[in-house]
């Protein structure tokens, strides 16, 4: 709930200190050293620093680097040889592949939701500068003669009217007629909000109704698949004609949802709690600080919520961000010199967007493994290209996310909104289930911690609590019994994890020599566990996962690659554990 920031503060409890606590952003990446190859997020201000020496250059580490280096050499040879038109299975998948700007070189751009980015990249390039333009027009329009005086506070509210025009407008021109039934719901949401989260209703009306209106809404536009006026009255029939740019506006409402929960959610607790004072009017408050502290109770008004609900950066795909942060940064802009929105920070992130687009386009040039999961096309491959499949496969479901999240993010931060970064770390990188799920669509998972995750219990209650944001998570997605199975695997892989850290802590057993090797273990099974989950929800489904466990332990082939695999990723595990010893040795803590 909202963080006490009264005149005599306290310390923040450890136990309730995430990621986002009190700390600002960490120092300049040239003093990051090579942590820098992961992006900079907010990092907990109180914690001890790592006290074990560099294990780097040992022996030891020297054969884990070298068991890496030559596995991803390998990791890269075959799903590039799977995909040379030689290959037997090539004529089974060519339909699939398109003519690409590399020469000779086709491209793989058969996955419809990153095609759909792909081909629009200029046309929101293009949305994006004329946003700018009139942004920099209405600011200069809207200046006062004594404007240089007044706080940089009160300039930046004024553009809150230009945003609400210019997001109605989009909605317009976007959706069509579509547009009323945007306008129509978002209408009914304030409604709710103003009359069952105000302080004179019921304590738990205000929850209950905007959940169960957003829910409904949410499932009818699954089920009706965006509606059509003709089903309202034949008549109606010629507005279905004008669709705009982007018809299928349903599918972005899915992140809009998210939006209307945390304004009417935001809006219940400030009416329902005490109003938390802060000393400094003018002190920049931390990411943490900016999403819990409530605003007064006038700043919950109809133009604040629309500009907050259809703001342009974040309306496609988010990243999501709170109502309570978006206002507050407005009333208190970031300032500091390492914020995200400051000159250096913005050309560094659009550098590491560039990088990751370019990776995109690379592997769609020259790994054709999409196209070979959707055509079935592994039939007489080995249990390690199949594999090499699967995983590719699930590297480009990363980064179909992580390179339009960094697009829309990008925009956010030139225009001064630092939205969450959604994909802190490489999906290889990671060996933890729950560091897994903390930085994979890292602003979804802030927002299902505040919204469902403690409401419902927290850690008193981790397994309800859990299940219940999984079960949450993949019926937000889609209505399907993959998505359903994909969100009760990853509760279930979870428990084993939340087993152990409960009975082998590191208090107890960190001194003995054997307790890496045992956690590195348990890395190899988690990994193991959350490809198996991914593969299933977001690759090659239930069938195709039975497909696999066939050639895996249908042959002693199968097995003794399982058995290669696992050292592999126990070298891996090792290196990423020293990765993130080295993070806290240059002041940084993550809870991923």
């Amino acid at each position: 709930m909202p963080t006490d920031l009264r005149h005599e503060p306290r310390a923040i409890p450890p136990q309730l200190q995430l990621d986002d606590a009190t700390s600002p952003y960490c120092t300049s990446w040239r003093k990051r050293g090579i942590t820098s190859l992961t992006v900079e997020t907010p990092t907990r201000s109180r914690f001890s620093t790592g006290q074990t020496g560099m294990r780097w250059r040992t022996p030891e580490f020297i054969i884990y680097a070298l068991v890496v280096v030559v596995a991803i050499v390998l990791m890269v040879r075959v799903p590039v040889r799977l995909s040379d038109s030689l290959h037997p299975n090539y004529p089974l998948f060519a339909r699939r592949l398109s003519p690409g700007w590399i020469p000779g070189r086709y491209i793989d751009n058969s996955d419809t939701q990153y095609r759909s980015f792909r081909n629009n990249l200029i046309t929101l390039v293009f949305l994006a500068s004329m946003f700018f333009i009139l942004s920099h027009i209405y600011s200069r329009a809207s200046r006062v003669p004594s404007a240089s005086s007044l706080p940089a506070t009160s300039n930046k509210l004024r553009r809150i009217p230009f945003l609400a025009l210019f997001s109605i407008t989009m909605v317009v021109f976007l959706h069509g007629f579509s547009a009323l039934k945007v306008f129509f719901i978002l209408s009914a949401n304030l409604v709710i909000a103003k009359l069952a989260c105000s302080s004179a209703s019921p304590k738990y009306l205000g929850p209950l109704v905007t959940w169960a209106f957003n829910g409904f809404v949410l499932y009818l536009n699954e089920i009706h698949r965006g509606y059509k006026f003709s089903q309202l009255h034949p008549s109606l029939a010629m507005l279905d004609e004008v669709n705009g740019f982007h018809p299928h506006w349903h599918v972005a409402f899915n992140i809009t949802m998210l939006r209307l929960v945390s304004f009417n959610m935001d809006y219940y607790w400030a009416s329902h709690s005490p109003r938390q004072y802060i000393e400094d009017s003018t002190a920049e408050l931390s990411t943490k600080h900016r999403a819990q502290t409530p605003h007064d109770l006038e700043s919950y008004s109809a133009i604040n919520y629309v500009a907050y609900i259809l703001y342009p950066p974040l309306y496609f795909a988010g990243p999501i961000i709170t109502f309570n942060d978006f206002l507050w940064q407005f009333r208190r802009p970031p300032s500091s010199k390492n914020s995200p929105t400051s000159k250096s920070s913005t050309i560094l992130y659009f550098a590491r967007f560039l990088f990751s687009l370019l990776t995109m386009e690379f592997i769609l040039h020259y790994m054709y493994v999409v196209a070979i999961k959707d055509s079935s096309a592994w039939l007489g491959d080995s249990p390690l290209e199949i594999c090499m499949i699967g995983f590719w496969n699930l590297i480009i479901v990363w980064l179909k996310l992580l390179v339009p999240w960094r697009f829309f993010r990008l925009w956010a931060l030139v225009d001064g909104i630092d939205a969450p970064e959604n994909m802190v770390r490489c999906m290889a990188n990671n060996y933890s289930t729950l560091g897994f799920w903390r930085s994979w669509h890292r602003s979804y998972n802030l927002w299902s911690l505040r919204y469902i995750y403690v409401p419902v219990g927290g850690a008193r209650r981790a397994v309800l609590s859990t299940l219940l944001v999984f079960t949450f998570v993949a019926l937000w997605h889609d209505l399907s019994l993959r998505l359903l199975a994909w969100g009760w695997l990853v509760s279930l892989f979870i428990l084993p994890e939340l087993t152990a850290r409960w009975y082998f802590t590191s208090e107890k057993y960190g001194d003995r020599w054997w307790f890496r090797h045992s956690c590195a273990v348990g890395g190899v099974f988690n990994v193991l566990a959350m490809m198996s989950a991914n593969l299933v929800g977001f690759a090659i489904g239930i069938d195709g996962m039975k497909y696999l466990i066939q050639q895996l332990f249908g042959s002693w082939q199968g097995i003794q690659f399982l058995f290669i695999a696992s050292v592999v990723l126990f070298a891996a595990v090792q290196v990423m554990f020293e990765y993130r010893e080295e993070e806290k040795r240059k002041g940084i803590y993550r809870r991923y």
